[in-house]
């Protein structure tokens, strides 16, 4: 009998199972190449600015997605966001990359954790099928959509002749009507909106933009309803009327075609639509004097009209269902058994477990989604990730550990494991030990950051990794000590009572002059104790994990506010005016109006940013680069590293004290590798959140609130920013740092620990002492695992 011979040569199919770099010059990656292997875990290390995010982010998954964005037509791409292609000789091997960000979500007022999620588009198919009463389909409960009815005439064409009909339409929303979906209505204090003893040529308009030199000046001089130079406390009932309530009205002014719209509509539209936490800090600190927000009395703040809230299952409403404890909501479907949802009924609680799984089940699906800080956010979009049946993927994670107590860490691990074992590729850039450890590879960059980075200087195993000569593996076993002795307080923040969210009428007191952390599982009730008691007292500055807001014109230098006694210095030195050292004003080079680069929109196809040609992208004219103050031109200043202008600007022709002081604000963060004029938008989160806190260090204040400092530090990075934490307090300052990372535990005099779980399992003080007290007692899930860091 013959016999069948079996090959044991690999399919050719089998054989990609790399993703080949080669030669990537993204930001400051000097010629990178690196072979990933497919389906496994990879992590990316290094401390911030060393190039991980440009490898991974601006590298790896930008080229997957401008690619797969290519495959579409032109007609789509149209729609579509276009980048260009990164500067890398070679891409080989890419699979379909899915970015797991921080980016904060929605800027919204609208968008809530269900509606990101679409939980509650499952919900409310769920109550429009076994809702009792029934009052309609899945939009009767939805608060985003309003009921309304008409009837009228209609015209249409039928057989070659025009026939006219009467027709009548419903449409059954569950909006309610008195706020419209937004769950609190607002008062607006017009004190804070213009000052009644000013004309408006004297900028009685307090509105934050609402210059009398711009286009409201014109809008408001060529109107004709006002009389620029009289007193506002003299307008007629009607002149207030137009220039606080008017309507959109077509307006012509100087041949221009305009529209008028009154001040406080105006507001609703460009302020108030907006969820506060995406605002900039100066409109959200006007829109907090100016409006007084109180929940409907209508809707109880459940965005709901009465007929959506009358229908429930088993007693509860879709208005109740989204505002219980996800963990709770998720025993609750647990419970319904019907046979004619059951399909629904499964996908509706995969999804509600995946929230409980990833450690967000002390969330509620009515919470504002843009109040979810970064790590929340990222773990949010996961959701999505987990019950999919895709395979062959590239999963791009930024660390997902942000946010997370030690004890949740293990989780997140278990669910990026997870995501590999069903065959996906998974790459996290990452600078915790505990997930650093489940990789199936470590590439780590450096050796340091910025021009001093770049580059790949490990790559292995984790065991390797250990005994490799580089900053990652020297710093894998640091451990912060307990301190021998602690600092005494000075005094106290008296909290009495508290109960923000979770909180149960907590009374605590927070002692002054030393190091305090608050301690404990995300959703514990550490941002609820601080934000809600602490923060907006006087003297106290909180320094939150909110983004920078900025274009690609605003840097450093811009930013930190150290670009405007340099100017001056430029101009008293050379006798000339201080506007022309500014690339977004009078010195700007005229042909790419001081950007720098020259964008070429190419239609459909995506537009091609090159550097500009007369100005070779330094931004300045040619005649402002002739100007020079200590031997440097404008340019050349703007193009050194934080370290480096520092010393430039400290003694010597180039002395200017005003700037030194700020630049050393920056060193001491740890910014030093940072040029003065790059661009905000290329830093990563960590470096956004420490220009911040280098920005504030200069502000008058007596208790400095961190929220979560070490997002986005390197190992070696938190020993220095320890330092500096002890700075501020010798100073006599005093510092309250919520937080996770075992380093800053040790490190502190004094610890709060909340808990003992999150939601409305949190809410409480499960302790509060001396960190080398919390290791002796732990009995709480911080104390075991203190312990665990310290031994």
């Amino acid at each position: 009998m013959a016999t069948t011979s079996h090959t044991t040569a690999r399919h050719p199919a089998d054989t990609h199972d790399l993703i080949r770099v080669q030669g990537a010059r993204v930001n400051n990656l000097k010629d990178v190449s690196v072979e990933i292997a497919k389906r496994r875990l990879t992590v990316f290390t290094g401390v911030s600015g060393s190039g991980k995010s440009s490898l991974v982010f601006g590298t790896i998954a930008a080229e997957s997605q401008r690619l797969i964005n290519e495959t579409y037509s032109a007609f789509l791409q149209g729609f579509m966001p276009t980048t260009a292609r990164p500067d890398v000789d070679l891409l080989d091997g890419l699979t379909t990359a899915i970015i797991v960000d921080q980016e904060r979500l929605g800027a919204n007022s609208r968008s809530t954790v269900g509606t990101v999620t679409d939980v509650n588009a499952l919900l409310r198919i769920l109550f429009s099928r076994l809702g009792d009463p029934h009052v309609g389909g899945p939009q009767a409960y939805s608060f985003n959509v309003a009921s309304i009815s008409g009837a009228g005439a209609v015209k249409f064409e039928k057989g070659g002749e025009t026939v006219k009909e009467r027709r009548e339409f419903s449409i059954q929303g569950g909006q309610c009507p008195a706020c419209v979906g937004m769950g609190r209505v607002s008062d607006i204090d017009l004190t804070a909106l213009f000052d009644a003893d000013k004309s408006l040529n004297e900028s009685a308009i307090l509105i934050p933009g609402y210059s009398m030199d711009g286009w409201y000046g014109r809008i408001f001089r060529g109107v004709g309803w006002f009389d620029p130079d009289k007193k506002l406390g003299a307008f007629t009932q009607a002149e207030l009327a137009d220039l606080l309530h008017k309507e959109a009205t077509k307006i012509k002014i100087d041949g221009i075609n305009l529209t008028y719209l009154g001040l406080i509509p105006q507001m609703r539209k460009s302020m108030l639509s907006k969820d506060p936490e995406a605002m900039q800090p100066h409109i959200r600190a006007f829109v907090e004097r100016a409006v007084v927000f109180t929940a409907c009395p209508d809707c109880e703040g459940t965005r709901l009209n009465a007929q959506a809230r009358s229908s429930k299952i088993a007693g509860i409403s879709i208005a109740e269902a989204c505002a219980m404890q996800i963990s709770d909501l998720a025993a609750w479907v647990r419970q319904l058994e019907e046979p004619s949802v059951a399909p629904l009924l499964d996908g509706l609680r995969g999804t509600l477990d995946s929230f409980v799984d990833i450690g967000l089940g002390y969330l509620s699906l009515d919470r504002s989604s843009g109040s979810l800080s970064g790590g929340e956010a990222q773990r949010t979009k996961m959701i999505r990730h987990l019950g999919s049946s895709l395979t062959d993927v590239t999963y791009v994670f930024d660390e997902p550990t942000v946010g997370l107590h030690p004890h949740d860490i293990d989780r997140m691990n278990a669910l990026l494991l997870q995501l590999r074992d069903k065959g996906n590729t998974v790459l996290v850039v990452e600078h915790k030990p505990e997930t650093i450890a489940i990789a199936d590879r470590v590439v780590d960059m450096g050796p340091k950051a910025g021009t001093a980075g770049g580059e790949i200087v490990f790559e292995g195993t984790l065991d390797e990794l250990r005994s490799a000569d580089t900053l990652t593996g020297r710093h894998l076993g640091y451990r912060a000590r307990l301190k021998e002795t602690v600092r005494a307080a000075t005094g106290q923040i008296e909290i009495r009572g508290a109960s923000t969210h979770n909180l149960r009428d907590v009374d605590v007191d927070v002692p002054t002059g030393v190091l305090c952390v608050l301690t404990g599982v995300a959703g514990s009730g550490k941002s609820s104790l601080i934000h809600g008691s602490v923060v907006g007292r006087e003297g106290v500055v909180a320094i939150d994990q909110g983004a920078i807001k900025g274009s690609r014109r605003s840097n450093p230098a811009t930013y930190t506010g150290v670009l405007d006694p340099i100017r001056k210095a430029f101009a008293k030195a050379n006798g000339v005016k201080p506007a022309l050292f500014s690339a977004n004003s009078e010195g700007a080079c005229p042909t790419c109006k001081g950007a720098g680069v020259v964008y070429t929109d190419l239609g459909v196809m995506e537009t091609v940013a090159t550097p500009c040609e007369d100005c070779e992208g330094r931004r300045f004219q040619s005649a402002v680069l002739e100007y020079t103050f200590g031997g440097k031109n404008i340019a050349e200043v703007l193009a050194m590293p934080v370290s480096e202008a520092e010393d430039f600007f400290a003694d010597g022709d180039a002395r200017l004290p005003a700037a030194h002081k700020i630049l050393q604000r920056l060193d001491d963060v740890g910014l030093g590798y940072v040029s003065l004029g790059q661009p905000l938008t290329t830093l990563s989160g960590g470096e956004r959140q420490r220009l911040k806190l280098a920005t504030h260090l200069g502000t008058s204040g007596g208790t400095y609130v961190l929220d979560e400092p070490t997002t986005g530090l390197h190992l070696a990075d938190v020993e220095n920013l320890l330092g500096l934490l002890d700075r501020i307090v010798e100073s006599g300052k005093s510092v309250i740092v919520i937080e996770h990372h075992q380093a800053v535990m040790a490190h502190a005099d004094w610890i709060i620990d909340l808990g003992p779980g999150a939601g409305h399992d949190g809410g409480a003080v499960v302790f509060q002492g001396t960190p080398a007290d919390l290791v002796a007692d732990a009995r709480t899930l911080t104390g075991q695992h203190l312990r665990e860091y310290v031994s």
